[in-house]
């Protein structure tokens, strides 16, 4: 008899990443993590609400991340707020930083999770950031949609 495959489990959400820009590609990357950062991250100890990403040198970085430290791990423990790295293809990098420094993209964390495989990935978007008017008329359509869901509950 096989095992199922996992669902992948989300550590952290960046619930108003949406809501600020206007998200045109996402992509999946590994992050270069250390034990007891991983160990804190089993135990959905983490924060991307504030994170961003961006080049240093010829690499991406996830920098802001909070991932608090693991209690159990004495001296070994890790910086809770260190910059880390993104595990991307070459051309992923390159196409990346050209948006990010040519285009005015930002690079947005959305989700932190575990995949099937049980290895930490970030949900990283390429946005660029909406202005005033963007963000009423998404916040008018969600108040739509919420209104409209509603009536046709009521109407049944």
């Amino acid at each position: 008899m096989a095992k199922e495959p996992k669902a992948r489990r989300i550590v952290a959400d960046n619930r108003g990443a949406r809501y600020h820009y206007t998200i045109e590609d996402t992509v999946e990357a590994g992050i270069a993590l250390v034990g007891t950062e991983v160990k804190s991250l089993r135990a959905n100890k983490a924060t991307i609400g504030e994170a961003y990403a961006g080049p240093s040198g010829n690499e991406i970085f996830l920098f802001n991340a909070n991932i608090p430290e693991y209690l159990q791990a004495n001296r070994f423990n890790h910086e809770p707020r260190r910059p880390r790295r993104l595990l991307l293809s070459r051309r992923q990098i390159n196409k990346f930083i050209g948006a990010t420094q040519r285009e005015g993209y930002t690079l947005v964390p959305l989700k932190l999770y575990f995949n099937e495989q049980g290895r930490a990935k970030l949900e990283l978007g390429l946005g660029r950031g909406k202005k005033l008017h963007d963000k009423r008329e998404t916040e008018k359509k969600r108040d739509w949609e919420r209104e409209r869901g509603r009536l046709m509950r009521e109407k049944g």
